[in-house]
């Protein structure tokens, strides 16, 4: 079984090719980083702005618009 990790600089999932994080990558994500969300943001933004170079670099007129939503706005806000 492959992992889901990105293949740079495309950002596109390595086993399943869909544009990362897949959601095999953002289930083993949150597996990974359970009761870490400030970890887990941190990871995210990380790759959020390594994604941004690299489509700034290899693919400037890609559309970055959604890039926040698709990198870091989505793990689940944890319930007080």
């Amino acid at each position: 079984m492959r992992a889901h990790v990105p293949m740079r600089p495309t950002w596109r999932c390595r086993a399943c090719v869909a544009d990362w994080p897949c959601g095999p990558a953002r289930l083993a994500l949150l597996h990974e980083f359970r009761g870490q969300r400030i970890a887990l943001c941190l990871y995210l933004s990380g790759q959020y702005v390594d994604a941004l170079k690299d489509f700034a670099e290899y693919a400037p007129n890609t559309s970055t618009k959604g890039l926040y939503e698709r990198f870091v706005g989505w793990p689940p806000i944890p319930r007080l």
